[in-house]
């Protein structure tokens, strides 16, 4: 096991997706329009297991900015690790939404919206700027080559979207009617500025897997990723839609349920295309070896999103298929998340998940320090 000083040395923000990746089953288990016994208190006790969670790495990674902080500053410099500045934001997001849907029996309705809102906020203007930031670095700093590109990209930009997502889940508890009106805006144009900004980064990654095909097989777990943006885009717009119904004029909601349902079941389909294509790349990697690292949480969060978004279309629609659909999607989500959990339980506590970067990839490859793709060293070497 490794000592304390080094658990806390190269702890990074990518350690934030195993918050995201837990928040989602919680939240996922308590939007499912199918009722099954037991599931609310399972998505109970999951959200409070991720809000201590939270907490704790949220603590974990103030003491290595304080004692490491060199470290923690090249974190930001590093051109792979940089995207995962995404990652803390939609920590916060998550759980605040999750405090929201389930928190109330426990801390009482009013400290859960007013917990949610404060995790809103902040997790909304701190994605923001990863929004901005992250892409601005990488446009003026960073030295990237074309065969550098991973779905990672994507991690940066998609807080907005989570934010709008979120967001619908508090426009009805706002008191006044421009209040709601100025929220939904707001939703949808941090909807807009992430869905084009996911395009640009998805037609990136496309380009990289034809000409530089899958790379390392730690780095294929985040093709999953590309789930993200898709999912939670079908997720905002149709949880907006019923806010909107609270904020618009009769007529302009009705014309956004419409175009909720036509937007949503479009990109529903070139999610299902992306999966299967995520899956079969995945499978064909696991008979040839891949390596355990915190890039498996690319199989919670992003799948996840794909569960809410399958369930507000359904919604939508008012089709019993894609309900089932949901369902059938989040057992899946579960199995993933159980794996990948006792994986980074496992790891974490042989001290593998804690090294740094070209240690951890040599370690997972039971070989000599190499020298691997610097973006892939980073990312799958560092845990995400």
């Amino acid at each position: 096991m490794e000592r304390p000083s080094h658990i806390f040395r190269h702890l990074g923000p990518n350690w934030y997706a195993s918050i995201m990746g837990t928040g989602i089953v919680a939240n996922a288990a308590a939007t499912l329009e199918v009722r099954v016994t037991g599931l609310r208190a399972f998505a109970t006790a999951v959200w409070i297991v991720d809000a201590f969670l939270l907490v704790a790495l949220t603590a974990a990674w103030a003491i290595h900015w304080l004692v490491f902080t060199e470290h923690a500053l090249g974190h930001g410099r590093d051109p792979a690790t940089a995207q995962f500045y995404g990652a803390p934001p939609m920590a916060m997001l998550t759980v605040g939404t999750g405090t929201a849907l389930l928190g109330g029996p426990i801390l009482g309705q009013h400290l859960a919206l007013a917990s949610d809102w404060v995790l809103w906020t902040v997790g909304t203007v701190t994605g923001l700027l990863s929004a901005a930031v992250v892409p601005y670095r990488m446009f003026t700093r960073h030295q990237i080559r074309p065969g550098d590109t991973f779905a990672t990209w994507m991690m940066p930009v998609v807080p907005p979207m989570v934010s709008a997502a979120t967001g619908a889940v508090l426009i009805p508890h706002i008191a006044t009617a421009q209040g709601r009106l100025d929220m939904l805006l707001a939703c949808l144009a941090m909807f807009g500025l992430s869905a084009v900004a996911a395009v640009v980064m998805l037609t990136l990654v496309w380009s990289r897997l034809v000409y530089h095909k899958v790379g390392p097989a730690g780095m294929v777990p985040t093709l999953w990723i590309v789930l993200g943006p898709l999912g939670q885009s079908i997720t905002a717009i149709n949880l907006l839609r019923v806010a909107a119904h609270g904020a618009l004029p009769a007529a302009d909601a009705t014309a956004m349920s419409v175009a909720a349902l036509l937007y949503g079941i479009a990109v529903w389909g070139f999610a299902m295309l992306w999966m299967a294509l995520a899956a079969a790349i995945t499978l064909r990697t696991i008979r040839s070896g891949m390596p355990f690292a915190l890039t498996w949480w690319s199989f919670t969060f992003p799948v996840g999103t794909v569960v809410t978004g399958t369930n507000a279309l359904a919604v939508t629609a008012g089709s019993l298929l894609l309900a089932r659909v949901a369902v059938g999607l989040y057992g899946f989500l579960v199995v993933a998340w159980g794996v990948t959990a006792l994986g980074t339980l496992r790891n974490s506590w042989c001290g593998k998940l804690f090294l740094p970067a070209s240690a951890s990839v040599s370690a997972a490859a039971g070989s000599e320090p190499a020298t691997p793709a610097p973006g892939a060293a980073a990312v799958a070497g560092s845990g995400f």
